[in-house]
């Protein structure tokens, strides 16, 4: 892929742009690459798990291992993906056109956010109204506030002003994709001016300078804070875009972030923390570092040193993802699910919406039936099936087949 080299008029000789090697490979414009998808596609069964209430599979999540979790390949990968769906308007016909496609984004993103609150609400209402259950599952949202005093709360939720924060996500990643026509024109003077844009931001989000209210009767700040969390979107833009070069594959760096990922590994880990004093103190002296909401900076470097042995264990463009040459019944078992994971990764948003749907009514279903091994397992497997058939109904609806002739 070419360097992105704002604000890439018409008039760009684009023969004669410098050419870099991405993260994903030099020349690969317009191919899917299989490891973007999948590790997506990974993401989002990760997140549905995290949030279904009393889940007992989230004990066995990335989070539960390191600094860093599935938000952190959700917005890394996202900001790969921006540079392949976006990079290329902005280079191949003006800043002008760039701005006005991610603008049509941040419009979709915004309305997914409305109509995934309302949804999930109104859910909630209907499981309480049920009365079969004993949970409050308005009251476990924090909702109340909201149905109080609707008139108030209601212009909050259009404006961005009253973020709950089971619907934080999406908020953050709108305001990071509002950024992105500027990070453009940044690297289109030159590379280190959209480097240090970033790192200020990031810097200013760590001092509590930077951050959005996120309702109107508290001083409560988003949980994600998109100020902090543009660095690792921008990494990832960066990494795909050309402007960071593809690490070398060295046994050097695979050592030390694996070291890294080992030592991290007893901080994070609840069974260690709640057994260890000196660990526990640690986190509590050191929480700026490994902060969720401002994206500290341990965070960004434990999910480097994972996303750099991801990236050397998929190989060269993926192939070991891929399944091997020969006749067999697993290199095809493989190949179709790997087809699946990667249709997920590829429907990223609606299948995040319709996660964060599930997951609430996967919590009731656990209520219902009692958390068992047999029984959280048919949940999860269940909500995961409906994930896939969610990606699938949305490609099926993006590919417009109603346009195609009839044969």
């Amino acid at each position: 892929m070419s360097t992105i080299e704002p604000p890439m008029t018409a008039q760009t000789d684009k023969t004669a742009a410098t050419r870099t090697t991405t993260a994903l490979g030099d020349r690969t414009t317009g191919l899917r690459d299989p490891r973007l998808d999948f590790f997506r596609g990974i993401a989002m069964f990760i997140i549905l798990i995290a949030h279904v209430p009393g889940n007992a599979w989230t004990l066995w999540i990335p989070a539960r291992f390191g600094f860093s979790d599935a938000t952190e390949i959700f917005v890394f990968c996202s900001g790969m993906a921006s540079a392949i769906a976006f990079g290329k308007v902005f280079r191949d016909q003006s800043w002008r056109m760039g701005t006005a496609r991610v603008a049509y984004r941040c419009w979709q993103v915004y309305w997914a956010h409305i109509g995934l609150f309302l949804a999930v609400a109104t859910a909630m209402v209907a499981l309480n109204a049920i009365g079969t259950l004993e949970r409050d599952y308005v009251g476990q949202l924090n909702l109340y506030p909201f149905f109080k005093d609707p008139q108030t709360n209601l212009l909050g939720l259009m404006t961005l002003s009253y973020v709950p924060n089971y619907f934080d996500i999406l908020p953050m990643y709108l305001v990071i994709l509002a950024m992105m026509p500027v990070f453009v024109a940044l690297a289109g003077v030159h590379r280190a001016l959209a480097a240090a844009g970033v790192l200020i931001l990031w810097g200013l989000a760590q001092a509590d300078l930077l951050a959005f209210p996120a309702e109107p009767w508290s001083e409560r700040e988003w949980f994600f804070n998109p100020f902090g969390w543009q660095l690792i979107f921008f990494t990832g833009f960066a990494f795909m875009s050309g402007l960071l070069p593809a690490p070398p594959v060295d046994r050097r760096l695979v050592i030390l972030a694996a070291a890294l990922v080992l030592v991290i590994l007893p901080f994070a880990y609840f069974r260690v923390i709640g057994a260890v004093p000196f660990i526990r103190e640690w986190r509590s002296d050191y929480a700026l570092l490994i902060a969720k909401t401002d994206f500290g900076v341990l965070r960004y470097v434990h999910f480097l040193a994972l996303a750099y042995l991801a990236w050397v264990a998929a190989g060269a463009r993926g192939t070991r993802l891929l399944p091997g040459e020969g006749a067999g019944l697993a290199p095809e078992v493989w190949r179709r699910v790997l087809a699946v994971i990667m249709k997920v990764g590829q429907q990223s948003l609606a299948v995040f919406i319709a996660s964060m749907f599930l997951a609430r009514l996967m919590g009731a279903a656990l209520d219902l039936f009692e958390r068992n091994p047999l029984t959280t397992l048919l949940v999860n497997a269940t909500g995961m099936a409906l994930l896939v058939a969610t990606a699938y109904g949305a490609g099926w609806f993006k590919s417009q087949p109603w346009r195609r002739a009839r044969r």
